[in-house]
């Protein structure tokens, strides 16, 4: 009897340590969302709840680290497109991306031509 017992408890360790081990070794991949401010709430609408985030400290950019692989079946995601008005000199692609990342959730953006004006486009998660 204490031989079966030792034996499977040698088992169950090893299926233990494969699993830690492949959990490990899994791909993750990373996407920056633009300015830290709800920075949570921004990471977890797009990838759910098994992301992890980062902000790199005040007036940082927001980071979601995530399991690469397809996107869930169950709710999938739906691009949108907004604006939040004219660039300009003074507020041109950095500043139009900040502005998309307050705007909209998970928002992005970039500065576009549209006939004479330059707008300030972004792509969001609705």
């Amino acid at each position: 009897m204490q031989r079966i017992t030792s034996l499977t408890f040698l088992v169950t360790l090893l299926i233990v340590f494969t699993s830690v081990v492949n959990q490990s070794r899994a791909a993750t991949c990373n996407e920056t969302l633009g300015s830290c401010e709800n920075c949570d709430k921004k990471c977890l609408t797009k990838y759910g709840p098994s992301v992890k985030t980062h902000c790199d400290g005040p007036g940082g950019m927001c980071t979601c680290v995530y399991g690469c692989g397809p996107p869930s079946p169950i709710k999938p995601m739906k691009v949108c497109i907004g604006s939040t008005g004219l660039c300009t000199s003074k507020c041109a692609g950095s500043c139009c991306d900040r502005n998309c990342a307050l705007k909209y959730n998970a928002g992005r953006g970039a500065c576009s031509q549209l006939g004479d004006y330059i707008v300030c486009e972004c792509e969001y998660t609705c």
